[in-house]
């Protein structure tokens, strides 16, 4: 058994979780990983410092093509001027040429820059190469001046250098940088003297009297940058730029500078127009020599810097490399001569801890690992004498001799405590034991007296043990329970759910109040209530189980008792209701169930049945409960109780003080149990609550059919006064008017105009008489119908109407048309007075049994029935005759009734 380590909370430092080994490669590698971590950022700044000379070193070789393009455009230049001032001094074929090494200048330096990935070096050469030949095609055309010409070329030349100067001015070293300030410069001063030849080359060629006058700017400015070359080249070069300086052509155009820049310049002193142009060239191409050598010094400084930063990088590294290697080498030396030994102790205590005593450890040097390799091996003979004492102490209590203790004298220390320990530990087991079989004696004692089923099943499927109620419960004996699967004793129909539940207990969880039915010995069924918990190292099940079967049975009976009752509630018809209880009986008892209505004969209907059993169970015996089942009438109707006569039991249904049914409950093989009659009582007042109140129904629609009839005979009786009365006489008062005006001589007299007055009168009371009459009961829905009269009423409505009338050309009953007619006339004037619609929508047609109309109108909403509106007569008057009439009215969203009329009259009895 392995000691007791640290608990799951506590966690050890961070380098007492690395092994041995680890430390001391760390213990090594870290200053050494410092150390090289310098080393590494000191060859990263090397190498970054090699990667810019590098990159500065091919930025040389583009600005060297682009140095060879401004030579050859500056060559090209001269040549121009030269064919502009004089033709017959420059061919076309010596101006050709120049183009053509100008153009074979810019296709190598294309060529240099065509991996370059820096600056944009071949846009610039193209675009140089357009400009250059835009410059040709009017220069040819003779159509520019030599000034002009002369100009328009050192726009070129002024582009090219400036992406020289551009390239080589990001130099890394500062030996570079001066090499490249030194050819930078020179090449300015070059241009400066090739610009000063074509300037005074133009002037020169001008006609006497109107040559150069004074120097011009280009002196000063060659002078400026060849001073910047002397600054930054070599010895050597600043020797050979002093040797041509001071050669022929240097003298000569010095002379002819300080000639210019005179207070009074002698002009006839200035040299010839050819004179200028050779000695200016020849000391023009004396200074691109030194600059041809002025590259090459700028082209081996930068290689030469590029070589030794490489070097020193890759030198670096290597020195790196090997301090790493050895400094490894030398460690995983070390550590193996710690680890080895370490491990072998550490494997050592692993097998102690382990239990395993015939691990031996073989390390025996005299540094401290022996030390600790010595002391393991005595520990090992230790503990193989205290596991001596704790076998024999195993084996006393294997063979029940609860009275050995082990011998402490051979130990000391710990060693001696723990097996005093084991001698105290084996005295209170052997006071426990004692304890534990009088505690096994009162638990069995609880276990057989107990009135809950107790059990314990094993997961092979059968009882292991039952107590006394399981037996009295089941009327199974204890021996028949033991025998069989307890599956076989559970209901057909919940051994599914079963068998889930012992799925659930062998996993290990525990299953409460899980329910199922359970067959007793005579056949019956009963409910039982389980709760039980696993102990899966013992592969056995404690359980406890209640007989609920008569609170099951009062709940299920409570269910149906609330359903009807809701049946009830709800106003369903009473057949519906006779139906609904004996199917609810027929379920509670599992019996035939009949509901049966007493006439006043003597006779008896039959309004509902149920046979809740199968139908040959139901044909056995029919004729002994057909006799059973009048015997039980008989008896209910003398006494006005429930009856039990054989297997028939059948209750009273009381209306009112009158015997109006019975209730009859039959089984085809024993008799009902006891309280039969009881349960059957509560169904039977649910009954007669709903023929109660089926019967209250049927007198309110009858009275209020009759109301809304006697209302519609009196409009009627109205009209018809009002047209064989009221309006015959309002037409014989005006004919005799009429008469009255036939008679008078004199049209305009005051008595002719007080008879026009009457008569007008006359007229505007007849027809509002007709507006009243219509409006009592119109004529043309007793003559025409409803569409007819649906028709007028739409002419006559000072809202639009659109009308989508469905209805046969037969007549409808007289009660529907009226109440259709009435419920259309009065939404028509809600709209209009309270809706302020626009436009109002009525339809109609005949679906099955009934009349459907709906009626929308788009005005302001928020009718309410119940605030006491017309709508509640509507409501009234549609109900009267069993229709139903519903209103949805949103605020600001119009309002829309739906009417259903049946075209039959509602059932007037139960």
């Amino acid at each position: 058994m392995r000691g007791v380590g640290p608990t799951r909370t506590e966690r050890p430092p961070l380098l007492a979780r690395l092994r041995v080994g680890r430390k001391l490669m760390l213990l090594v590698l870290l200053p050494v990983t410092g150390l090289l971590a310098f080393i590494a950022f000191s060859g990263v700044a090397q190498w970054q410092e090699a990667r810019d000379l590098r990159a500065f070193h091919t930025t040389t070789e583009v600005s060297f093509a682009l140095t060879e393009v401004s030579d050859a455009v500056a060559r090209e230049r001269i040549a121009a001027v030269q064919a502009r001032l004089r033709p017959g001094t420059v061919t076309p074929a010596a101006r050709t040429a120049a183009e053509r090494t100008t153009d074979q200048a810019l296709e190598r330096a294309v060529d240099r820059t065509a991996g370059w990935t820096g600056a944009d070096a071949a846009g610039d050469l193209d675009a140089a190469g357009r400009r250059l030949h835009a410059l040709r095609v009017q220069t040819g055309t003779a159509s520019l001046t030599a000034p002009t010409v002369a100009q328009d070329y050192a726009g070129i030349e002024d582009a090219l250098l400036d992406h020289v100067a551009v390239f080589e001015s990001g130099s890394p070293t500062r030996t570079s940088g001066r090499a490249a300030d030194a050819h930078i410069a020179l090449v300015r001063a070059i241009e400066a003297a090739e610009r000063e030849r074509v300037e005074l080359a133009i002037l020169l060629d001008a006609p006497a009297g109107q040559g150069p006058t004074a120097a011009g700017r280009w002196p000063e400015l060659e002078a400026a940058e060849l001073d910047t070359f002397r600054q930054n080249t070599s010895d050597d070069l600043r020797g050979e730029l002093y040797s041509t300086q001071f050669e022929a052509p240097g003298r000569a155009v010095r002379k002819v500078r300080d000639t210019l820049a005179a207070p009074v310049p002698e002009t006839v002193r200035l040299p010839s127009y050819e004179s200028w142009l050779t000695h200016s060239t020849a000391r023009i191409d004396s200074l691109r020599g030194i600059q041809d050598r002025a590259a090459h010094a700028l082209e081996v400084t930068a290689a030469r810097d590029r070589h030794s930063a490489e070097t020193r990088v890759r030198r670096d590294l290597a020195v790196s490399l090997a301090v790493l290697g050895v400094v490894t080498v030398l460690a995983l030396a070390l550590r193996r001569s710690i680890t080895r030994p370490l491990s072998e102790v550490s494997q050592g205590a692993r097998a102690l801890s382990d239990g395993d005593l015939s691990y031996d450890i073989r390390y025996a040097g005299r540094d401290e690992l022996g030390d600790v390799a010595d002391t393991f091996r005595e520990l090992r003979v230790t503990t193989e004498r205290l596991a001596g004492e704790i076998r024999a102490m195993n084996t006393a209590i294997d063979d029940n001799r609860l009275g050995h203790r082990a011998d402490v004298a051979p130990f000391d220390g710990t060693w001696a405590q723990l097996l005093g320990g084991m001698n105290g530990t084996m005295a209170s087991f052997a006071a426990a034991h004692g304890r534990r079989e009088k505690a096994e004696q009162e638990v069995a004692s609880i276990f057989n007296l107990s009135l809950d089923l107790l059990c314990i099943s094993g997961v092979d499927g059968y009882f292991k043990r039952v107590n006394p109620a399981f037996e009295r419960t089941l009327g199974h004996s204890g021996e028949e329970l033991l025998s069989k699967p307890y599956l076989e004793f559970v209901h057909a129909d919940d051994r599914e759910a079963t068998r889930v539940a012992l799925d659930r207990l062998a996993s290990g969880a525990d299953v409460a109040e899980f329910e199922n039915r359970y067959l007793r010995a005579d056949g019956t069924e009963c409910w039982l209530q389980w709760s039980a918990r696993p102990v899966p190292e013992e592969g056995l099940v404690y359980a406890t189980a209640r007989d609920v079967t008569e609170s099951r049975r009062a709940a299920l009976e409570q269910a149906a008792l609330r359903r009807v009752a809701t049946l009830v509630a709800r106003g369903a018809p009473p057949s519906e209701v006779f139906t609904r209880v004996a199917e609810e009986v027929g379920a509670l008892l599992n019996t035939t169930v009949a509901v049966l209505r007493q006439e006043p004969d003597g006779s008896r209907t039959v309004l509902g049945t149920v046979y809740g059993i199968p139908e040959e169970l139901e044909r056995a015996g029919h004729e002994e409960r057909r006799q059973a089942g009048l015997k039980a009438m008989r008896e209910v109707s003398g006494t006005r109780r429930a009856a039990h006569v054989g297997q028939v039991v059948g209750a009273p249904i009381v209306v009112e003080d009158r015997l109006w049914g019975f209730v009859l409950a039959a089984s085809p093989l024993d008799a009902l149990p006891a309280g039969t009659e009881s349960r059957l009582a509560d169904f039977t007042e649910l009954i007669a609550t709903a023929i109660v109140n089926a019967d209250s129904r049927a007198q309110l629609t009858a009275s209020r059919a009759r109301v809304v009839a006697a209302s519609d005979a009196s409009r009627r009786r109205i009209e018809r006064d009002l047209h064989d009365g009221v309006q015959q006489r309002l037409v014989a008062l005006q004919l005799d008017l009429r008469l009255a005006e036939s008679l008078l001589t004199d049209p305009s007299s005051e008595l002719a105009e007080q008879l026009a007055h009457v008569g007008k009168g006359l007229d505007d009371a007849f027809q509002d008489l007709l507006q009243v009459a219509r409006g009592i009961h119109p004529a043309i829905l007793s003559k025409g119908g409803l569409g007819p009269a649906l028709r007028s009423l739409a002419r006559r409505s000072a809202v639009p109407v659109e009308l989508d009338l469905k209805l046969p050309a037969s007549r409808l009953p007289e009660q529907l048309e009226v109440a259709a007619y009435y419920v259309t006339s009065e939404c028509l004037t809600n709209a209009v007075k309270h809706a302020h619609a626009r436009v109002v929508e009525v339809g109609a047609e005949i679906r099955e049994d009934r009349l459907e109309m709906v009626i929308r109108d788009d005005g302001v909403g928020g009718a309410e029935p119940g605030r006491g509106s017309g709508l509640i007569g509507l409501i009234d008057r549609v109900e009267a005759i069993g229709g139903k009439l519903d209103v949805s009215s949103p605020p600001g969203e119009g309002t829309t009734l739906e009417v259903r009329l049946p075209l039959s009259p509602p059932p007037t009895n139960v």
